[in-house]
């Protein structure tokens, strides 16, 4: 069913997107802490954390499950499921998951402006390899194609409205007729039957555009807006209060598996199939796209950014007038895992961790 958006857009909206990143800085260990048998190092202080990721997966914590990675920082994953982004920061707000990856930006931060005490950590996408198709032989020339064009996408995704804002456009709302569907399938059949003229697809919806032959791929959300932060990992900022070291060491592990997913890519494909129980050809459809670009630096430049696209579009509560979105991003923990990652297995791939830093002070700085 076709929903067209009326303005003004209320926060219902919001819980049907992608998007977020926030977070606080974190709070000195404390003096209980558990000791990890690693030189007396204080190991975690939450030893299982429960995590929810989406349908897509989170290769990174697939291989630093595999691995042994989480192991190595004296962690165990239990995995809480959720059939929605909605659902994912539900499970945060009532206290039924640790951590979640797979919901975005704007979810987080729309959460964060109405009052729920969030804190982004980190990240798992940087660009989710998400396609603009329409429909064979369309013409494209950049985000300025879309101005008075029907588009199938929620307008809370930030990179393009922000991108339209950019072109000069004081309300991307009405410069172009925004067309919402209750999932990405719907949406790709309205391109197909004539209904709107593009359509923005999930990370999980590759594979299917890639092999239908009245379909074409015109750009990438990746092209409209660089880094725009496409998931982001976030939990309650008391568990990141609370648990320094268990956060501190999610990152090491993560770190980690960033560092081997881009050395061994074919072997990621296949051990993320198995993790989601779909076929290697699903999976590399995404994973092998210069578009897909994972990471868990916490991007919070682009977090920021897009905290005042939504804003001015009108996607956060009235509250957000009064949040410093700074407040409820940490980037702190971050970093003493990268250094400590460095430091221990630098020596094992110079280019990469020297790269991970530059990279951290780009976004974050």
């Amino acid at each position: 069913m076709k929903i067209r958006i009326v303005l003004p857009i209320l926060a219902l909206t919001v819980m049907l997107t992608l998007a977020g990143c926030g977070g606080n800085s974190g709070n000195s260990t404390p003096a209980n802490a558990p000791q990890s048998a690693e030189s007396g190092k204080k190991g975690p202080e939450t030893s299982v954390v429960r995590w929810n990721y989406g349908t897509s997966g989170n290769v990174m914590v697939t291989i630093a499950e595999k691995k042994g990675y989480f192991k190595d920082e004296g962690l165990t994953l239990e995995m809480v499921p959720a059939t929605a982004n909605a659902d994912a920061m539900a499970l945060l707000s009532t206290g039924k998951a640790d951590v979640a990856s797979n919901s975005g930006t704007s979810n987080p931060l729309q959460q964060i402006a109405s009052g729920v005490d969030l804190t982004i950590f980190g990240g798992h996408m940087v660009d989710g390899s998400m396609p603009v198709v329409a429909r064979k032989g369309t013409k494209w020339n950049g985000v300025q194609d879309l101005i008075g064009k029907k588009f199938a996408c929620n307008p809370s995704y930030f990179a393009f409205t922000g991108a339209i804002m950019d072109l000069g456009y004081k309300d991307p709302l009405t410069a172009v007729e925004w067309v919402t569907y209750t999932n990405y399938n719907d949406a790709l059949a309205a391109v197909v039957r004539g209904e709107v003229d593009y359509a923005l697809m999930g990370t999980g919806q590759n594979y299917a555009v890639k092999n239908m032959k009245e379909i074409d791929i015109v750009a990438w959300q990746g092209d409209v807006m660089k880094n725009y932060s496409c998931c982001r990992l976030v939990a309650p900022t008391s568990f990141v209060k609370n648990n320094p070291n268990t956060v501190k060491g999610i990152m090491k592990a993560l770190i980690r598996a960033q560092r081997y997913y881009e050395a061994n890519k074919n072997e990621a494909i296949t051990l993320q199939a198995e993790n989601i129980k779909t076929s290697k050809e699903y999976v590399a459809a995404y994973m092998l796209n210069d578009n897909y670009v994972v990471s868990p630096d916490p991007l919070k430049n682009s977090v920021i950014r897009a905290w005042g696209i939504l804003d001015k579009t009108g996607f956060l509560n009235k509250k957000a007038k009064d949040i410093n979105i700074v407040d409820h991003i940490n980037t702190d923990l971050y970093k003493a895992a990268l250094d400590e990652v460095t430091a221990q297995y630098g020596s094992e791939d110079p280019e990469f961790y020297k790269k991970l830093q530059a990279f951290y002070q780009e976004n974050n700085s």
